[in-house]
This record gives C-alpha cells, sequence and structure tokens, in this order.
C-alpha cells in the first residue's frame, strides 16, 4: 500500500503549446526535471496545473503520462477534481483513479458550500464516495479557487479516521492552524504537506511531513536540501529559510507564467503559454526578476553544496 513519508511534492504546473494545446513531449521533460532535482513525488493536475482550464479528458491523460513517465522511481498523486454536480464528481474522480496514479486529491471546496454545516458536509463526502470503487489512497487540497474551504483539525481527523486519507496540502498560511491540525491526526496515516514557504521551518519543527507548494516549480533542489538538513544543520536552514521566504514572493508576479518562464530558463519548456491568464501580461520587468531569481538560486544552491547537473 502506498504512503507518504514526507519530502518535497511540486504542484505541476501544465506545459501548452503557442496556441494552447497540451505538450505532452514538454510534460514528460518537465517530470525528468523534478526528478533530477530530487523531488519526493509529484502533484499533477492540481490549480498549479490550471485544472479549471483543462478538459476530463485533459486531466485523465496527464495523469497517467506524468505516473507513466515517473514509473516506479517517485509516487504521483493527483486531483483534477473540479466539478460542481456531484454525479460529475464522481465521473472525474472514478477516471482519475484508473489513470495507475498512486493517491487521489479532493478539493475541500468541492464537497459543499462555504456556509453549509458540518453534518451537512460530511453527508455530502460519504454521498460522493460512497458511489465510487475507489481502490486508491486519498488526499485533501485546500484549494484557493474558487474559495478557500480550510479543514478544522476536528474534520480532518475525521477524514481520517473514516477513509484511507494519507494527504492534506494546507493552504493556511498559519502556524497555528497548521500546528492543531498535525495534533489531531497524529495517531493516523494522514501528512500534512505545507504549501506556504514563509512558514515552512516552523512547520516542519511541528511535525509537518513536507512542502507541497507552487515555489518547487522554481528551485525544488532548494526545498529538497532544506527539509533533508533542517535537523543537522539549524543555523543553516534559518538562513535558507529567509531565502526561500523572499523568493517566493515571486509567486505574486502573474503565476504561473512566472514559473514557466523560469523553467523556460532552465530548458525544460518552449514557452510561458497559459490558459488560465492572458501570459502576454508577463511584463519585462517580470523576466528579468525571474532571471535574477534564478541567478541568486545558483548562489544559494553553490552555498550549500548542491550540484546544479541536474539542469537541462
Amino acid at each position: 500500500m502506498f504512503s507518504i513519508s514526507r519530502g518535497v511534492w511540486p504542484t505541476m504546473v501544465t506545459p501548452f503549446t503557442p496556441t494552447y494545446e497540451v505538450d505532452y513531449a514538454a510534460l514528460e521533460r518537465l517530470v525528468e526535471w523534478y526528478i533530477a532535482k530530487g523531488v519526493d513525488g509529484l502533484f499533477a493536475v492540481c490549480q498549479s496545473s490550471e485544472m479549471f482550464h483543462l478538459s476530463l479528458d485533459e486531466r485523465v491523460r496527464i495523469a497517467r503520462i506524468v505516473k507513466q513517465c515517473a514509473g516506479s522511481r517517485i509516487p504521483v498523486i493527483a486531483s483534477g477534481h473540479v466539478s460542481d454536480s456531484a454525479e460529475e464528481q464522481q465521473k472525474e474522480l472514478q477516471l482519475m483513479a484508473q489513470t495507475g496514479i498512486d493517491g487521489l486529491v479532493l478539493v475541500t471546496n468541492r464537497i459543499a458550500g462555504p456556509d453549509t454545516p458540518e453534518d451537512v458536509w460530511r453527508e455530502n463526502l460519504v454521498s460522493l464516495l460512497e458511489g465510487m470503487n475507489l481502490d486508491v489512497p486519498l488526499g485533501w487540497y485546500e484549494c484557493p479557487h474558487p474559495y478557500k474551504h480550510l479543514m478544522s483539525p476536528e474534520r480532518l481527523k475525521w477524514c481520517a479516521e473514516y477513509k484511507d486519507f494519507v494527504f492534506l496540502k494546507d493552504t493556511s498560511c498559519n502556524i497555528d492552524s497548521i500546528k492543531a491540525k498535525i495534533s489531531a491526526v497524529h495517531a493516523t496515516n494522514l501528512k500534512l504537506f505545507n504549501a506556504n514557504s514563509a512558514t515552512l521551518l516552523d512547520s516542519l519543527k511541528l511535525g509537518a511531513a513536507g512542502f507541497s507548494g507552487v515555489m518547487a516549480n522554481i528551485h525544488p533542489e532548494l526545498y529538497v536540501w532544506l527539509i533533508s538538513n533542517w535537523r543537522d544543520q539549524p543555523k543553516r536552514a534559518e538562513k535558507l529559510m529567509d531565502f526561500l521566504s523572499m523568493a517566493s514572493l515571486l509567486e505574486t508576479q502573474l503565476y504561473p507564467a512566472c514559473a514557466k518562464y523560469y523553467l523556460v530558463l532552465e530548458g525544460v519548456l518552449d514557452n510561458i503559454a497559459c490558459r488560465s491568464l492572458l501570459d502576454c501580461q508577463f511584463t519585462d520587468v517580470q523576466r528579468l526578476q525571474v532571471e535574477q531569481l534564478r541567478r541568486l538560486t545558483h548562489c544559494v544552491s553553490d552555498d550549500v553544496g548542491i550540484s546544479r547537473s541536474g539542469s537541462f
């Protein structure tokens, strides 16, 4: 049975051709780039993947190709949970589960509306899952779109005891909330992965399993080093954490176009085409900022002794 222990799980972007078709050849190169950087797993077909702008056939094919490309080297989890109706959700989740992925990730805001009572939310989840035959571990994603629906510690504990939930991508950006969630599920198989760079080191000290955030599309090797070395090299880890926190401000610069431009510089992608936004709005200044961050990343990698041989 697949289980998640710890590490860096990038929220994958989706490469597109200049005519905005999914570029499956670039997708395979991207998987290889992540693996060369030392990541522990991949989170495919998520919001970073622009999943709300992908057809069901595209979502399923992306998940299947990512898993086939990764093979047995690293595990792959995926979501693609975007529909509103329970019937459509069951269809998309069942198809995603059949792609060979190692874990299926549900989106918290798809189960019910933002003001739904707790008992109704739980009833909706039971109805959704009991209507399917899912032979795959499950996860949760506190996806910010179309609205952020954070899990309470009590609900998270209930879910972990109800079904084989093993993963939470936490987007609370709140260390007190993270602490409470980790405490609530400490006796279960569910592991919390922080999506927020600024609180990452503090969350690791509290027992978080790792990082699953957008900046793992920029310099995943630095997050890999942090999670592997923060206990043994605390001072260097704190220094690196300061850099990662400030570097994560890049997320505000027309993401995911900024991440795709970084990957263009890495020789992985051919362009920054996005369906979720007008990539033509990516300015010359924003390009310059990505270029500068990449040079800084190389300096920091050298400082902690990370080889850049994995770059394309």
